[in-house]
């Protein structure tokens, strides 16, 4: 066979359902229940498709530039992927000897295992306490760990010094995944930002708090050799011109991302309190979606039962998460019919 072991015998990812019915109540894989900002809509509007004849710029300056202004950091600590999944990808290649290894929180992110099954390197997971905290076992070792904070599918956020101290005593590369950050209290991108860091890599998405998910935008911030050392294995041009184009739009409109992302705050806290009072277990939310135990009734059956009400949830099997439904924040309109269903 010409397939590789490895990846003969990997488990793919598994992505979440993507439904083609409109009459669906989508709240399964967290995207952003309001359309992006309205000047996407403009630049679509105006675009010169004539341009797309040209390769695009392949080191995204415009793009590095602005978001150099933003996170008040040089253009050189910037990098850009063709969403975050390729920067994880890339930090496999970039930081991880073929006999060395990675390490994530269980439960976490389910592509984390993937992406070492590829590499065929060793996994090393950290399990998280029963009530999903954070207890790194003694003489722990890895070339690459991922830390989702806030984490997913749990909702919630690891304590900021913890992960600050774990960051400044580990020996490999650290890349912290705020995939969800911009619906959260507090954030670590200072952390990639400090003098003395080594290590650190912070990554956002625009497919959240940017509603932007059908883009596939990603970047991360950190220390320069790390992020030279993106630069050096990325493909050509990873970026193509269109989404250049649309991603610097979004980033001219902070103030209508933020607006949407306090609008899902609010929904969060109105859900989690409804789910409360109705005697679900609610994990403390920081990002759009709960991660919520329902009394009594199987979360399972649950899942099924809403899913024939076209009400579609993300249902997790295994014994740390078989108990809990993650569901999506939605618009006001979903949730009421979300909460009428259940």
């Amino acid at each position: 066979m010409t397939i590789c072991k490895n990846v003969q015998a990997l488990t793919a990812y598994t992505p979440g359902e993507q439904p083609k019915d409109p009459a669906i109540v989508k709240l399964n894989t967290n995207e952003n229940p309001y359309p992006p900002s309205p000047k996407v809509a403009e630049l679509l509007k105006t675009f010169d498709y004539a341009r797309l004849r040209l390769y695009p710029d392949p080191l995204f300056m415009a793009l590095r530039t602005r978001l150099a202004e933003i996170h008040a950091c040089t253009v050189n600590q910037v990098f850009i992927g063709n969403g975050s999944d390729e920067i994880l990808a890339l930090c496999t290649r970039a930081f991880v000897e073929n006999d060395g290894s990675i390490g994530y929180f269980d439960p976490s992110y389910s592509l984390y295992p993937v992406l070492a099954d590829i590499r065929g390197v060793e996994q090393r997971p950290v399990k998280l306490t029963a009530d999903f905290y954070w207890q790194m076992p003694a003489g722990y070792s890895a070339s690459l760990f991922y830390i989702t904070n806030p984490n997913a599918p749990t909702s919630m956020m690891h304590d900021k010094a913890t992960i600050a101290a774990f960051c400044k005593a580990f020996d490999g590369a650290v890349l912290i995944d705020e995939a969800y950050g911009d619906f959260a209290d507090t954030h670590c991108m200072d952390l990639a930002l400090a003098k003395d860091n080594q290590n650190t890599l912070v990554m956002r998405t625009f497919s959240k708090s940017f509603s932007l998910a059908g883009l596939r935008f990603g970047y991360v911030v950190g220390p320069e050799p790390l992020i030279q050392a993106l630069y050096k294995i990325k493909d050509s041009y990873n970026m193509d011109m269109l989404a250049q184009a649309v991603a610097l739009a979004a980033l001219s409109d902070l103030e209508y991302m933020r607006a949407n992302v306090q609008k899902i705050r609010i929904t969060r806290v109105r859900l989690t309190q409804e789910l409360t009072r109705r005697g679900w277990t609610v994990c403390p939310s920081q990002t759009n979606f709960l991660f919520a135990r329902p009394p009594k009734a199987n979360a399972k059956d649950i899942f099924e039962a809403l899913r024939q009400q076209k009400i579609f949830v993300r249902y997790f099997p295994g014994p740390a998460t078989g108990d809990y439904l993650r569901i999506t924040i939605g618009t006001d309109e979903q949730t009421d019919k979300l909460l009428a269903a259940l």
